[in-house]
């Protein structure tokens, strides 16, 4: 057992990470006037709704310790739709059983940042490398996936 900063304990194979994920409001330009929703408004709405999905559906191998919304929604212009589009941080800190179960928050659209908190270093054996690569396999193919099912292609 290593002890943590935080006063709990984590195993030599769990890591405690914070990942930032920014969830997007786009907004509809026009529809504000008639019940639209403005885009920083749908981005914490979104923010809020996802925060809802982490605290009451677990994940395997994954135990999240805090989330946090403090993070202010900001707006940057899309080049590519010619609209404006917010986005809402959402801060989760998790203590994974190992590294091949953070892949699953990290191959999510909304990523933007990780910061592994503990352990100092990591020592991947074989077998751990190989599951590590396997994992990151299956999320890439269930993203193909999603897309496919999105774009109806």
């Amino acid at each position: 057992m290593v002890k943590s900063l935080v006063g709990t304990e984590v195993t030599e194979k769990e890591i405690r990470a914070r990942i930032r994920l920014d969830f997007r409001g786009a907004g509809r330009a026009g529809r504000l006037i008639f019940g639209g929703k403005s885009t920083e408004k749908a981005a914490e709405e979104m923010r809020e709704q996802q925060a809802a999905v982490f605290r009451n559906v677990p994940l395997p191998g994954v135990k999240i310790e805090d989330i946090n919304m403090a993070q202010e929604v900001y707006a940057v212009f899309d080049e590519a739709t010619g609209a404006e589009v917010a986005y809402a941080p959402l801060e989760l800190t998790v203590v994974a059983e190992g590294i091949d179960d953070l892949i699953r928050l990290i191959f999510r659209e909304e990523f933007r940042k990780i910061e592994v908190i503990e352990p100092e270093s990591i020592v991947l054996g074989r077998y751990d490398l190989e599951r590590l690569c396997f994992r990151m396999g299956e999320e890439l193919r269930r993203y193909h996936q999603a897309l496919e099912r999105k774009y109806g292609g």
